[in-house]
């Protein structure tokens, strides 16, 4: 009968149709494979011999597809991922409703005009807000990852820390003698940068002198300055032991006979006077802003001069300048003021059975009845896979076993084509007959 020859072209061709969009999307990151199932027609009825009926041709059951891993490819992009394990990442056509989403393993994500994560299709990724001082998931309701451009808000220096080995074979300088103009005047330097409370920075810098005073062997003295924009100027201490000539007032550093420091003669920590007294061009920042000073991991050893310990607690607003991502899952912020912040954590889902998965296109799926409600989860926890940065999965077609299948069912298609043609030229000839 032709309808069977038929059934054979229509199966034959369906293949050809599955293998040739596997191959068409063989460079696709994320696709999975598809692979056509036919079953064979059997029709029986009361009138016919079960033992004699040939069926009656061949139709297709499914389109299946196979979601097992693809292999990876590495990029230079912080923001490309890929899931080692099972599990697809959610994403949201509408930023407004991410409850509307759809699965896919595709990776290939980037920052848009709004910096938020999205797909190639402009499409949301997306994640859980998450604590950035404890890094613990604050919501499990899934949104849109947002990435700040800016982060923090000013924070006036309080608190700076110093640490240095003060060489003890150094020159003696007399410290009424000391101007941070002249050289000559002291022994060593060093610089850090604080804020005020509008975010606007300056350069403290610390001048150190080893005292020339026979009555106070193992002590140095130290003076410091602040400059703004109008250029250095001194700092003094708010009761300060050490005075110099032009009136800069600065404190003693004492250490022990073992070179370590003198915790009570040394007299830390020391506080300077407010930015106001000391004439600093503030903008209308805060004029009662002063500085205290950490000194206890001085030393004084027979070594070159080294800090040891440079630390300021103040802050100024960060730009974004790196995105990257943990094996959690975590989003990481790096900022222009040396703040890293977890800013969310990509979500996974999974399904009870991929199988029922309903194809998008796009490479996304969607839930179905036959798939199971979607489960939600994160990176490396129970059952769902581990989140990795500068890779994405690739397609996990075999090209050799796909030009093979395309030349078997180019031949079922030629094998049905004959055997249509053979039931033609039959039906020919008995037409034929007289």
């Amino acid at each position: 009968m032709s309808y069977v020859s038929l059934s054979g072209l229509s199966a034959a061709q369906l293949d050809l149709n599955t293998t040739s969009n596997n191959i068409a999307n063989a460079n696709t990151y994320g696709f999975k494979e598809s692979r056509a199932e036919f079953g064979d027609v059997y029709s029986n009825s009361l009138f016919t011999n079960a033992k004699t009926t040939p069926g009656g041709g061949a139709q297709a059951s499914k389109v299946a597809q196979q979601f097992h891993e693809g292999s990876s490819i590495y990029t230079n992009n912080p923001m490309d991922l890929r899931i080692s394990g099972t599990g697809f990442f959610a994403v949201a056509k509408d930023r407004l409703t991410p409850q509307q989403n759809e699965l896919t393993r595709n990776g290939a994500f980037h920052l848009n005009k709004d910096n938020m994560l999205v797909t190639s299709n402009d499409e949301f990724l997306l994640g859980y807000k998450v604590d950035p001082k404890t890094d613990q998931v604050t919501s499990y309701e899934a949104e849109p990852i947002e990435v700040r451009a800016e982060y923090g808000v000013p924070e006036a220096t309080k608190n700076v820390e110093l640490g240095a080995n003060l060489p003890a074979s150094a020159e003696e300088n007399d410290p009424t003698l000391f101007n941070f103009n002249d050289e000559t005047s002291y022994d060593r330097a060093t610089s850090v940068t604080v804020t005020d409370s509008k975010g606007q920075s300056y350069k403290m810098t610390t001048y150190y002198l080893k005292s020339s005073n026979p009555a106070t062997p193992n002590t140095w003295n130290a003076f410091y300055t602040l400059t703004d924009g109008q250029g250095e100027k001194p700092l003094n201490i708010d009761g300060g032991d050490t005075t110099a000539a032009n009136g800069h007032v600065g404190h003693s550093i004492t250490f022990k006979n073992d070179g370590t420091f003198n915790q009570v003669n040394g007299g830390a920590p020391v506080k300077t006077v407010d930015f106001a007294t000391a004439g600093i061009d503030l903008n209308d920042a805060d004029p009662s802003q002063a500085i205290n000073l950490k000194l206890g991991t001085h030393t004084s050893f027979a070594a070159p001069f080294e800090i040891t310990k440079l630390d300021e607690d103040g802050a100024m607003p960060g730009f974004l300048t790196k995105v990257d991502f943990d094996e959690a899952g975590n989003v990481l912020g790096t900022y222009s003021n040396g703040k890293n912040v977890n800013l969310g954590r990509v979500a996974l889902v999974r399904v009870a059975n991929e199988q029922g998965l309903d194809k998008k296109g796009g490479t996304q799926w969607d839930s179905t009845s036959a798939s199971g409600e979607k489960i939600w989860g994160e990176s490396n926890k129970g059952s769902f896979g581990t989140v990795n940065n500068g890779t994405l999965e690739q397609s996990n077609i075999d090209m050799t076993q796909e030009l093979v299948d395309l030349i078997s069912a180019q031949r079922n298609f030629q094998a049905n084509s004959r055997a249509l043609d053979v039931h033609n030229q039959l039906q020919q000839n008995i037409l034929q007959i007289r």
